[in-house]
């Protein structure tokens, strides 16, 4: 038998085998990469349920975790997402993560979605120590529960805030109402704006809850109770859905017009404006809108296009949906968990079990603890990174805050009109490269803004209420000083006409208003026609909303301006003195001696020294200009009226115990006796304008008082009937407790542009002397439009009208300050010319005496010791006291001996006396000098002596001679 062979195909086994071999070797690479990925469960609690942004989110997360896995093949963990719906539901949310927790012993949980289902899942995740991480949950609230093992992901509410409050400070609105959904999401915020809104003087005059379950019905009636206030500017923070219905029940009553604003959260804006709709964005047109800044980088770009496409082909049934906030949130939450999971470690990924009783069967009561959950905080604490949002990084548990953009809804859509930052406030620009430029709060940093009604022009932010209420003005009904307030009653009629100055101020006021303010007087009366309370009790009306406003002759006073808010004075304030004048010049026959005093009289003395005619032509210009002033003032004595306050100093009055008055039912008593301490019984009362001049003509001790104490309106008033008769006086009075100086005359206070102060520490009173002030309810928004017509008033001539036709003219009354005239010239009035002369004729007379004693030195030596001390200190000083023969004086009489001038004849005395020829100057031989000796019987003097001059050889023989002839004489 032939076997039949075949032949070999050595090529085909070789790569066979090869093949073998590569299989092998892959699969065994494969097995032992599979052994080297630790899988790390995580959960996710959204809202699936009806609600686009829990499955925008949950796709952001699987294409974060997709992207970060590609770009970091050699991490050893994977995140494995274990979702549950929460089903829009806080008890859905709480089974939710408790499943998680208890059951999957997931390591951490992304979610939920709103702050009322984070406020149970916060508590499962301390307890179990498992992180919670929310992209979502925003509210300040969960912040108060202070656990280390919650992240929020996402803005704080509380940090948009400021920048709202920005935007009301920057359009000047003084109130605003916050619409906000009744749960905790809304509720949450609501202090924290508050507080915004108050520091930059804004109010909250109302806060406007919706339930999240309203019907439209029940909107529409909140809505209208909005209309019928004044506050036109609205803050709304809610959910998007609650949003929508609230905006579309707002056009259709016409609340979306001109005149209103609307200011949505980022809640709201960042909803609307992710996923425009025509027909949602058309019930907030003109609105503004807050939302956090995301810088558009390239990156996001892409990821927009990525997304886009893989949600589409997720959800098919899905249509026109875009990617908002909520997903990029949930993006870089999903790498911010993935980074720290990587960084703690995979050595305790076990739950230790609790150790209860047998008894406990509670879900809550066997919740295991897990024993990395304390790492992966720590992980998530530290981890920084760049993600779509920016830069990323947790402080405390929070999401570092980023500046916002605000949106102005225009179209189908928004436009930027500029950003706030928490350093620099409004800027239109976040790219400006001045890092030293100051915080701004105007709205010029803003572009144009197109407001509810497709206007330009801001609103002022309220209006008068829509049920056509006229504003109460309430009028003070008083029997004196009509001419500030009259209130007359026509009882035939029964009609009541309000006429005067404050009047007449209002009225004008308003016409200047820039829009339409209707409103009624109302007389403060008692249905007879008396007044039916003090001024007190008026103000107080208007807290009470009795009135809506006062008009009058009203005072700021410290426990007032507690209750009511006052408009800028438009009038002088302050409280001073008036008091009587008299002409104090008597012109008689002595009036010449009134223009000097006597000090100023007696310094006109004789020359005799012989220095002091060196200073004389100083003295001549000191006489020429006391002439000069004597003569004015003479003629000023003359021809002036002098007239003179018969009081100046209010402590004179206290001293002297005057009587003293004021206006009946003003606070100057209180000053009187609480400020400046005047007895009681002291003080007496006016109210007429003909009772204060009667009582100061009389005077203080005719029954009559002093000085009267009143306000600057009313003592104008006074002068100008009495202007003739009446000076005012501005005393100033130290105030205690305080430390400063209180005066009648203005200062400025908080409130008033000129007033004074008087305080009074045991009382704790403050008075503003601010007159005539039309007072509005605490934070009017009346107040500064008013004040700024008031403003405007003052400085035009519509002001000088009103106060001509109630006040006249005053221009033929002399000025009270000029009133007093100066004293009489005294030595102060010249003090620096009498120094000039003093200094001079103090000098002439050290230089002389200097010169004399040098020249006449040897005359006190002890040429001859009998004779005395005194006697040589007697004849020294009777040299001294000799002529200067070598003045201009003697030396013209010499000059005209010589050319035959008569000159008595040397050594022919009298009989009476005789004489003694010595030289005047020792060492001088030009010149002598006779010197008369008395030879009166009392001297008995025995012979005459004659010395020639040209017999002495030596002076000091000749002062010797002289010496000893006077000793022989006696």
């Amino acid at each position: 038998m032939i076997r039949k062979k075949y032949p070999s195909k050595p090529a085909l086994s070789f790569l066979s085998l090869l093949f073998l071999k590569i299989l092998f070797f892959f699969e065994m690479g494969m097995a032992k990469n599979s052994t080297s990925i630790i899988p790390v469960k995580v959960g996710v609690v959204l809202d699936f349920d009806n609600d686009l942004d829990g499955k925008i989110g949950l796709s952001c997360i699987n294409m974060s975790l997709s992207d970060f896995y590609d770009t970091h093949g050699d991490y050893k963990t994977r995140l494995v997402l274990i979702t549950r719906d929460s089903k829009n539901d806080v008890a859905g949310a709480a089974a939710a993560a408790l499943d998680l927790i208890k059951n999957v012993e997931v390591q951490a949980i992304i979610g939920p979605t709103t702050s009322m289902q984070a406020n149970f899942v916060i508590e499962l995740g301390e307890k179990a120590q498992v992180p919670i991480i929310s992209f979502s949950a925003s509210s300040p609230s969960l912040t108060s529960i202070r656990s280390p093992f919650f992240f929020r992901a996402t803005q704080n509410d509380s940090t948009q805030v400021n920048a709202i409050s920005a935007l009301v400070q920057a359009f000047g609105w003084r109130e605003a109402v916050p619409i906000y959904i009744d749960n905790e999401y809304g509720q949450g915020v609501i202090p924290y704006l508050t507080d915004a809104l108050q520091a930059v003087d804004a109010r909250v005059p109302y806060r406007s809850v919706i339930s999240p379950s309203a019907t439209d019905d029940q909107i529409v009636s909140e809505l209208y109770k909005l209309m019928t206030m004044q506050t036109r500017v609205f803050i709304v923070h809610m959910f998007p859905s609650l949003g929508a219905r609230v905006f579309a029940k707002a056009k259709e009553i016409g609340m979306v017009s001109e005149g209103y604003v609307w200011i949505m959260t980022d809640g709201l804006t960042a909803e609307f404006f992710s996923s425009p709709n025509a027909s949602v964005t058309n019930t907030m047109q003109g609105a503004l809108g807050l939302t956090p800044y995301v810088p558009r980088t390239k990156d996001l770009e892409t990821f927009r296009v990525r997304w886009k496409r893989k949600f589409q082909q997720d959800n098919p049934d899905i249509v026109d949906a875009e990617l908002n906030i909520f997903g990029l949130r949930a993006y870089d939450a999903a790498t911010a968990l993935a980074l720290a999971v990587e960084k703690a470690g995979t050595a305790n990924l076990g739950f230790q079990k609790a150790n209860v009783s047998s008894n406990s069967s509670t879900d809550l009561a066997t919740l295991g603890v897990s024993l990395n959950g304390p790492n992966l905080v720590q992980a998530l604490s530290n981890i920084t990174f760049k993600g779509l949002t920016g830069e990323y990084l947790f402080d405390n548990g929070q999401l570092q805050s980023s500046a916002f953009q605000i949106i102005n809804v225009n179209g189908n859509g928004g436009r930027e009109i500029g950003f706030w930052t928490s350093t620099k406030g409004i800027v239109k620009t976040l790219n400006s490269t001045n890092s030293m430029t100051a915080y701004s709060g105007s709205n010029s940093d803003l572009s144009t803004v197109i407001w509810p009604g497709d206007t330009t022009s801001v609103p002022k932010g309220w209006e008068i209420p829509t049920n056509g209420k006229k504003l109460r003005i309430g009028v003070p009904v008083k029997d004196s000083f009509n001419e500030f307030v009259r209130v007359t009653r026509d009882p035939s009629s029964n009609t009541t006409t309000f006429t005067g100055y404050c009047i007449d101020v209002f009225d004008a006021v308003v016409n200047a208003l820039p829009y339409a303010l209707p409103y009624e007087y109302i007389p403060f009366a008692k249905p007879d026609g008396e007044p039916a309370g003090t001024y007190n009790d008026l103000v107080y009306q208007v807290y009470l909303k009795n009135f809506d406003a006062v008009v009058g002759d009203t005072t700021i006073i410290f426990n007032r301006s507690q209750y009511v808010d006052f408009t800028l004075p438009y009038t002088e304030s302050g409280v001073s003195m008036v008091v009587p004048i008299v002409d104090n010049n008597s012109k008689n026959a002595w009036v010449f001696l009134r223009p000097l005093t006597w000090d100023l009289w007696v310094t006109r003395e004789t020359v005799v020294s012989n220095f002091s005619r060196a200073v004389v032509i100083i003295w001549c210009f000191v006489v020429l200009i006391l002439t000069q002033s004597y003569t004015a003032s003479l003629t000023s004595l003359l021809t002036v009226q002098q007239l003179r306050p018969t009081v100046t100093d209010v402590h004179e009055l206290i001293k002297k115990g005057e009587y003293v008055g004021y206006r009946g039912g003003s606070f100057v008593q209180g000053i009187l006796l609480d400020q400046l301490h005047f007895d009681k019984s002291k003080l007496i009362v006016y109210n007429t304008t003909e009772q204060w001049d009667d009582l100061l003509s009389k005077g203080s001790g005719n029954g009559g008082i002093a000085a009267a104490f009143d306000e600057v309106p009313f003592t104008r008033l006074f002068l100008s009937k009495y202007c003739s008769k009446y000076a005012v006086i501005d005393p100033t009075f130290k105030t205690g407790g305080f430390g400063f100086v209180s005066t009648f005359t203005p200062l400025h206070f908080s409130v008033c542009n000129v007033s004074a102060k008087f305080v009074n520490p045991d009382k704790n009173w403050l008075a503003a002397l601010c007159c005539d002030f039309q007072a509005f309810p605490k934070g009017s928004p009346l107040v500064p439009d008013v004040s700024r017509a008031v403003l405007n008033m003052t400085e035009g001539d519509n002001m000088r009208e009103i106060e001509n036709a109630w006040f006249g003219k005053q221009s033929n009354c002399p000025d009270s300050s000029n009133s007093v005239t100066s004293n009489s010239l005294s030595l102060k009035s010249f003090w620096g010319l009498f120094l000039i002369a003093g200094v001079a004729s103090l000098l002439a007379l050290i230089i002389f005496m200097v010169m004399f004693v040098y020249k006449e030195r040897k005359v006190l030596r002890p040429l001859n010791s009998t004779i005395s001390i005194r006697r040589k200190l007697s004849n020294f000083f009777r040299i001294f006291i000799q002529r200067d023969l070598k003045s201009h004086t003697f030396r013209k009489s010499g000059l005209d001996d010589r050319n035959g001038t008569s000159l008595p004849t040397m050594g022919a005395p009298s009989p009476s006396a005789s004489s003694v020829q010595t030289s005047y100057f020792p060492g001088d031989g030009d010149h002598s000098s006779t010197e008369f000796v008395d030879s009166s019987p009392d001297c008995q003097t025995s012979q005459e002596v004659v010395i020639n001059i040209d017999q002495l050889t030596n002076p000091n023989q000749e002062r010797l001679a002289a010496f000893e002839v006077e000793h022989d004489h006696h």
